[in-house]
């Protein structure tokens, strides 16, 4: 996700604007985070009016709930995404959530527009609290199905300790923009994943 607002200079309103206002936060929130970024500073990114702002979204937390939406039902996080890759085995598909951040130079670590969105709302946002809720949840599963393809003797608690391994990495490489944290999470993954499939460690 970018870290800054890209949003095509067009007419201000008319058809597009809607989109043009969810594109504007998806880099406004991420790059800056919610509380930060105002509405005066989407409207402008956007190219449109307060009126036809709030036409689209009465309150900027209508904006904050369908941005997390998109992700779910438009555009999966891209970590997240490598599980439904179908070049890949299982268990290198478990594994592939790991990445690295590329980029030269590389890319601001941000980590998880739901955690964030999460901790800034400090539960004063109880419908963002249950959409982070529910994908969190969804993304367990989908990792407890993969494991279960890979061949997991338990794969509820392979799927589950993968997700608090890639969670907290998340969170870490976050927190001091580290995108070697990744690297060791993927290491850590691997050990864990090995044992589970009865499989000796590389080296």
């Amino acid at each position: 996700m970018g870290a800054t607002a890209t949003t095509n200079p067009a007419a201000r309103g008319g058809r597009g604007a809607r989109e043009r206002i969810l594109q504007a936060a998806e880099e406004l929130f991420y790059a800056r985070g919610i509380h930060a970024t105002g509405v005066a500073a989407l409207i402008e990114a956007a190219h449109v009016s307060p009126r036809t702002f709030y036409v689209h979204f009465p309150t900027k937390n209508a904006l904050v709930e369908e941005y997390l939406r998109r992700f779910e039902s438009e555009k999966s996080i891209a970590a997240e995404a490598e599980l439904e890759r179908d070049d890949l085995p299982p268990a290198q598909r478990l594994l592939a959530i790991f990445a690295s951040v590329e980029g030269d130079p590389p890319a601001l670590i941000r980590g998880c527009p739901f955690h964030n969105a999460v901790i800034e709302g400090a539960g004063a946002l109880p419908e963002v609290a249950r959409l982070a809720e529910r994908h969190k949840q969804a993304f367990r599963d989908r990792l407890v199905t993969t494991a279960a393809e890979a061949g997991a003797a338990d794969p509820e608690a392979l799927g589950r300790q993968l997700a608090v391994i890639f969670e907290g990495a998340n969170a870490l490489a976050a927190s001091c923009n580290d995108a070697q944290v990744f690297t060791d999470a993927r290491r850590a993954a691997k050990a864990l994943l090995d044992l589970a499939l009865g499989a000796a460690p590389e080296g």
